[in-house]
This record gives C-alpha cells, structure tokens and sequence, in this order.
C-alpha cells in the first residue's frame, strides 16, 4: 500500500454500546412512576432527549406521561425542597429592629426646627 494511501485510513474503534433505558417490556404510562422518575431531574424538571438517550417517540410518550402525573398529583410541578448536610445550619429569621431616619435618629428623638 502506498504510504499517501495510508495516512487517511483511520483505525476502528470499538466502543461500548449503552443499554437503551427503556426495554421493549416497559410500558410508559402515568401510573408507572419507577419509570417516570428516571427521566426527571431533582428539581423536577423533564431532562432532555440527548441526556435519556431516547427515541422522539419515546421521549413525547414520557413527556406526556409526566404532565399527565402532575396533573392528578401523582408528582409534584416543582420540587423546591434543598437538602441540608447535617454540618450546615439553617439560620432563623430575627425579629425586625426599629426603623431609622435617613439621618440615624429615631422619629422621637428628632428634633425639629
């Protein structure tokens, strides 16, 4: 083979094929929250195709799925709760100190000319 030939042939690859996340068995439905809240991030937003690795197909029937489960409570539209390491403490809102001026008196202690 010619040396020119051979600089543009590239080596194959071999690469591991992912298992699809859903089998041929699995039925996506409303009902089947085990599979719904795969495809659902901690903040409960839908992920994204790319991130599945679905087909359209699939993604529009889980998509469909999850509005559907929202509705009838099933899941919640947003999950806002935030999860604390048990070292880090929340800190109390404290009670609201009495209002100053613009001049750092207080009303009473005002005085007018």
């Amino acid at each position: 083979m010619d040396k020119s030939k051979r600089l543009f042939l590239k080596s194959k690859r071999f690469f591991r094929r992912r298992l699809p996340p859903i089998q041929s068995g699995d039925r996506i439905n409303y009902k089947n929250m085990s599979l719904i809240s795969r495809f659902i991030s901690e903040q409960g937003k839908i992920l994204s195709r790319r991130v599945n690795r679905l087909t359209l197909k699939q993604q529009r029937l889980i998509t469909i799925a999850i509005k559907q489960a929202r509705i009838l409570s099933s899941l919640p539209f947003l999950n806002n709760e935030k999860k604390f390491l048990n070292n880090e403490k929340t800190f109390e809102k404290s009670e609201s100190t009495t209002r100053t001026t613009t001049t750092g008196l207080k009303k009473k202690d005002r005085v007018t000319l």
